[in-house]
């Protein structure tokens, strides 16, 4: 089985319209739940209402023909190179990106609470970007601690007091959820500088209409193919004022960053260009595209290249991907970028653990989705406790994401521990801790059999006019 992650990509999501049935519903042969929430049983021999026709349908093809339709899958992923790389791999080796023909059903009711709590979310996150970038009203009446927030690595002073276009910063958020034993959901983390993942969303549901098309016929299930055609729309608007056919493009850093597959499937399915740094040139705080009918002007970067490796000037002077002046031709408007630099203060997970606060002061509400409770390790009395739990707790980088630099306390040794207890002690406001979440599982085929697989679910939020 793949090492369990806190941020690998869920399996395929269908959100449907569903009611109860009440008749007996066949279950997969074989199939048992490992103790954790389970998504398709609510008890030993009984599949929940949302799930009747995806049991029914196990239960029909049988373990030798559903094994046959999933390497059928795969086959399809290959061919088509929906690949990923993992960074610790030395060798950077390309591997096809995982996948499982067992949809995820999420009812209607369910869906809509969710997509609530998210909107909700990403509209604070939005509000707390505009202020700490200029009157900081929330540092200044002490709704948060300013010192968790300006000592962020994520915090860009050279864009304090630079106005968003548009008054959004963050335009494409990924937020991960999980759901815990009680079968409720909790944001695990937010994604708001590059997130990863929509084109495997895209790319799972149309290779599963083709391998499970009667799974399809019984339910109402809501598109995601117009993703694309929403996020460009988005990106146009954002152009400065008065340009007509504005041009957009997609910046990648290039053939070796892991999600490069998914930069080359947006860009095409926009039909816009992908871009290299070296593609892009700054004159006179505008931005020009090299063609071969010449410089072309451009006016929205969607960009994939994280801030400190945007522009050599600004941040990583070995940046071979940057673009040299970008950040310059950004504050004086001649470009937008999206997301905003900067939005990484509103993920780092320090800061995550204020966000409760962050909604209740811009909105005035609770928030619909709770967090994970989480300790920060800057606060003593909470870094006392984690050093004494190590053994019992998930402790992150605030600056980290995609599951990389993470202590398991569970899974750890000793050794481990002490090396994140060194670690904790000398840059405490580097880390925070949280208790392991036993997430839900659901069946996924292993060979020609069924077994129980925890996941996670990133949904992805667009922001926009």
């Amino acid at each position: 089985p793949p090492p369990r992650s806190f941020s690998s990509p869920p399996p395929s999501t269908m959100a449907a319209q569903t009611t109860p049935v009440p008749k007996a519903v066949p279950l997969p042969s074989g199939y048992r739940s490992n103790g954790s929430a389970d998504e398709l049983l609510a008890g030993p021999d009984q599949a929940r209402p949302a799930y009747r026709r995806v049991s029914e349908q196990l239960s029909r093809l049988g373990s030798d023909e559903l094994g046959r339709r999933h390497q059928r899958a795969m086959r399809m992923f290959r061919n088509h190179g929906i690949t990923f790389a993992v960074y610790p791999d030395a060798q950077g080796i390309e591997k096809v990106f995982p996948f499982d023909i067992i949809p995820r059903v999420i009812s209607a009711r369910t869906w809509r609470r969710l997509e609530a709590g998210l909107k909700q979310r990403v509209r604070a996150l939005n509000h707390f970007l505009e202020d700490v970038y200029g009157p900081k009203l929330i540092l200044r009446q002490g709704v948060v601690p300013p010192e968790v927030v300006l000592s962020s690595p994520l915090y860009l002073r050279e864009v304090d007091g630079m106005p968003a276009p548009r008054g959004i910063r963050c335009h494409i958020a990924g937020v991960d959820l999980v759901r815990d034993q009680k079968g409720e959901f909790l944001v695990l983390e937010d994604n708001l500088r590059t997130p990863s993942g929509i084109s495997y969303v895209l790319a799972n549901r149309a290779v599963m209409k083709r391998v499970l098309p009667d799974v399809f016929a019984g339910y109402a299930v809501r598109p995601v193919e117009g993703y694309c055609h929403q996020l460009l729309r988005n990106l146009r608007w954002l152009a400065p004022e008065g340009v007509d056919n504005p041009t957009v493009v997609l910046l990648t850093p290039g053939i070796h960053n892991s999600a490069y597959y998914e930069h080359l499937y947006l860009a095409k399915e926009m039909g816009i260009e992908l871009v290299e740094g070296p593609d892009l040139v700054v004159d006179q705080d505008h931005v020009f595209m090299r063609t071969t009918r010449g410089l072309r002007r451009v006016h929205v970067i969607y960009r994939r290249v994280d801030d400190d490796w945007l522009d050599p000037i600004f941040g990583r002077q070995d940046s071979l991907v940057g673009v040299p002046g970008l950040v310059n031709a950004y504050r004086a408007g001649g470009v937008t970028i999206a997301n905003g630099l900067g939005t990484g203060v509103a993920d780092d997970k320090a800061v995550y653990a204020l966000i409760p606060r962050i909604i209740k002061y811009y909105l005035g509400e609770d928030p619909i989705l709770p967090n994970v409770h989480t300790y920060l390790c800057a606060i003593e009395e909470d870094r006392r406790y984690v050093l004494e739990h190590l053994d019992k707790l998930v402790v992150k980088g605030v600056a980290g994401s995609g599951g990389y630099g993470m202590l398991i306390g569970s899974d750890s040794s000793a050794a481990e521990r002490d090396r994140f207890r060194r670690r904790i002690i000398a840059e405490p406001r580097a880390f925070i801790a949280q208790p392991v979440v036993a997430l839900s599982v659901q069946p996924v085929v292993d060979g020609n059999r069924l077994r129980a697989c925890h996941q996670d679910l990133r949904p992805f939020v667009l922001s926009g006019a």
